[in-house]
């Protein structure tokens, strides 16, 4: 138990190269894989999560109950669920992520809050990418916020962390891919990559900080800026609102099967 409260802190996290995947979502998504380490409940809650608690026996994973006071300093949350699992870093050399034959990549490009890190990680396994880059001056991976706002997305694809952007956009673009930088205020938006035929080829996305979108060096050094169009009267689109609805689009155009006449009768 106290090692598994050590991994509340990040530096400690780091040096144990491990994490905390509280709720049932994210345990059943974990222990799918070979990450987890040890799996805790409340043990006010055995009976909900009996069937979890098996998996993990069955896969010889060490279990521990624990008092519900203690479980809610574990999980952070103002309701936790009542079952956490201690999971092994998951992230993966950038290199082992951005490979030839990729056809949709994330970019988070000094994402800050937790919640929108771990929500485009959802949003990018939802529709398909083949890959989440993270820079290295974003928010851990590993927050807890993170986390659970992935639900268990974390475990479905690669992610690379400590990326630098410059290098990213170099091998995202020797392995095929075209980069393109959300940007609100940019003249080309998704629609006219769409016309285009543009929208199709492989792409890799980056998307910017929540306050200040992305920096002037690393907006340089894109392909191209592409906004959303938008049309009532909001002013803007949170970070991972704006992320799902590309990704959507990104994903559905590469699905599309080509317009014809068809074999002739």
């Amino acid at each position: 138990m106290r090692s598994a409260r050590r991994l509340l802190r990040r530096k400690d996290r780091q040096a144990l190269r491990q994490f905390l995947a509280e709720g049932r979502q994210a345990v059943t998504e974990a222990l799918q894989t070979a990450y987890v380490r040890r799996v805790f409940v409340d043990q006010a809650e055995l009976q909900r999560h009996q069937d979890l608690l098996n998996v993990a026996a069955r896969a010889g994973i060490g279990l521990g109950t624990v008092p519900s006071r203690t479980f809610a300093e574990l999980a952070g949350t103002v309701t936790p669920q009542g079952i956490l699992a201690v999971c092994d870093a998951v992230d993966v050399p950038a290199g082992e992520v951005l490979k030839p034959g990729a056809r949709l990549v994330v970019l988070c490009d000094q994402v800050r809050d937790p919640g929108n890190l771990g929500t485009v990680i959802r949003c990018a396994d939802a529709f398909g990418a083949d890959a989440v880059l993270v820079s290295t001056d974003s928010v851990d991976l590993y927050n807890p916020k993170t986390v659970r706002a992935s639900t268990g997305s974390l475990f479905h694809l690669p992610i690379g962390v400590g990326i630098d952007v410059a290098d990213a956009l170099g091998a995202a673009r020797a392995a095929g891919l075209a980069t393109y930088g959300a940007d609100g205020g940019a003249h080309c938006t998704v629609d006219d990559l769409d016309r285009s035929g543009a929208l199709a080829e492989p792409i890799l996305w980056v998307f910017g900080n929540e306050a200040h979108g992305l920096a002037d060096e690393h907006a340089a050094l894109v392909d191209r800026l592409v906004s959303l169009p938008m049309y009532g009267r909001a002013e803007s689109l949170n970070l991972s609102t704006a992320a799902a609805a590309l990704l959507y689009a990104t994903a559905t155009a590469q699905r599309r099967e080509p317009t014809g006449s068809g074999p002739a009768s």
